[in-house]
C-alpha cells in the first residue's frame, strides 16, 4: 500500500487556503491558454484576441457547467442546504469539457473562426491539462476508488483529506493520470492526418468517455440513472451522440472527396 499524507492545502494567505487542487487547475487553464497562443505563433488560423477572448468565454462556461452537474449530481444534499450551491469546491470534468466547449460554440457564432478547427487545435493539451487537475484530485483525495486490498492501493492519512482516513482505496485518480497521457501521445500521433476538422475533438471525447463509463465502477459515487453513476450516464450519452456524428462527417467527406475526383 501506498500511504499519502500531504495536505490538500498548499499554503495559506491569512485565512484564505490556498489548496493543490486549485494550484493544479491554474496551471491547467494557463497550460491551455499558452499551447493555443504558441499555436497562433505558428501559423494558426487564430488570432491573439480570438484565443484570449476564447479564453475569457469558455473559462467562466466551464466552471458554470462543471459547478452545474455537481449540484444535480448532489442534489439530495443541496436541496437541504441551498446556500452551498454556489461555490467551487465541487467540480466535474464533464461539466467544464462541455460548458467550455459550449462557450467557445457559442462565441465562434459571432467570430470569424470555425469551431471545429479550434476544438482540434486545442485538443492535443486537453488531456495532458485534465491530468493537472487529477494530480489535484490525487493530493485532495477527492474523486478516489472503492476498498482495495490490492498492492496499488492508497492510504490517506491526513485529517484534513477529503479520501476516508486509513483505508486503502483505489487510486482511480492516477489510474486517469496515466489513461490521459497515453491518450495525449495518441492524439499527437494523429494529429495532422484527419482531413476533417472537428475529428481529434471527436475521438478524444470517445476515449475519455469510454474510460469514464469504465473506470466508474472502480470510484465511489451515488446512483444516478439506472445503477450507474453521473458520469457514467453522461459518457452514454456522449457516445450516443458523439459517434454517429464522427461516422457520418467521415462518410460526407468521402462522398465530396469522390465528387471533386468526378468534377475532375
Amino acid at each position: 500500500m501506498i500511504e499519502i499524507s500531504v495536505s490538500p492545502v498548499a499554503f495559506a494567505i491569512g485565512s484564505i487556503e490556498v489548496k493543490w487542487y486549485g494550484i493544479m487547475i491554474a496551471l491547467a487553464v494557463l497550460l491551455l491558454i499558452a499551447w493555443m497562443i504558441w499555436q497562433v505563433r505558428r501559423g494558426a488560423k487564430l488570432t491573439y484576441d480570438e484565443v484570449l477572448t476564447g479564453a475569457l468565454v469558455a473559462i467562466p462556461s466551464a466552471v458554470v457547467f462543471s459547478r452545474l452537474l455537481h449540484v444535480i449530481d448532489r442534489w439530495d444534499y443541496y436541496s437541504q442546504f441551498p446556500d452551498q450551491i454556489v461555490g467551487f469546491e465541487g467540480l466535474t470534468i464533464y461539466g467544464a469539457i462541455i460548458g467550455g466547449a459550449l462557450g467557445i460554440w457559442i462565441y465562434s457564432r459571432f467570430s470569424k473562426f470555425r469551431f471545429g478547427y479550434v476544438m482540434d487545435t486545442v485538443t492535443p493539451v486537453v488531456p495532458l491539462a485534465q491530468a493537472l487537475g487529477r494530480v489535484g484530485c490525487l493530493l485532495n483525495g477527492c474523486c478516489y476508488g472503492a476498498e482495495t486490498d490490492a498492492f496499488c492501493g492508497v492510504v490517506y492519512t491526513n485529517p484534513d483529506t477529503a479520501a476516508p482516513i486509513g483505508i486503502a482505496v483505489h487510486p482511480t485518480q492516477a489510474y486517469e493520470i496515466l489513461f490521459l497521457l497515453v491518450v495525449s501521445a495518441v492524439i499527437f500521433k494523429i494529429k495532422g492526418k484527419l482531413k476533417v476538422e472537428g475529428s481529434l475533438f471527436l475521438i478524444y471525447i470517445s476515449l475519455y468517455a469510454l474510460w469514464r463509463f469504465a473506470i466508474g465502477f472502480l470510484r465511489e459515487g451515488t446512483d444516478f440513472l439506472f445503477g450507474l453513476q453521473q458520469a457514467q450516464a453522461v459518457s452514454l450519452a456522449v457516445l450516443i451522440i458523439v459517434v454517429p456524428i464522427f461516422i457520418y462527417r467521415i462518410i460526407q467527406a468521402r462522398r465530396q472527396a469522390a465528387l471533386d475526383v468526378d468534377s475532375d
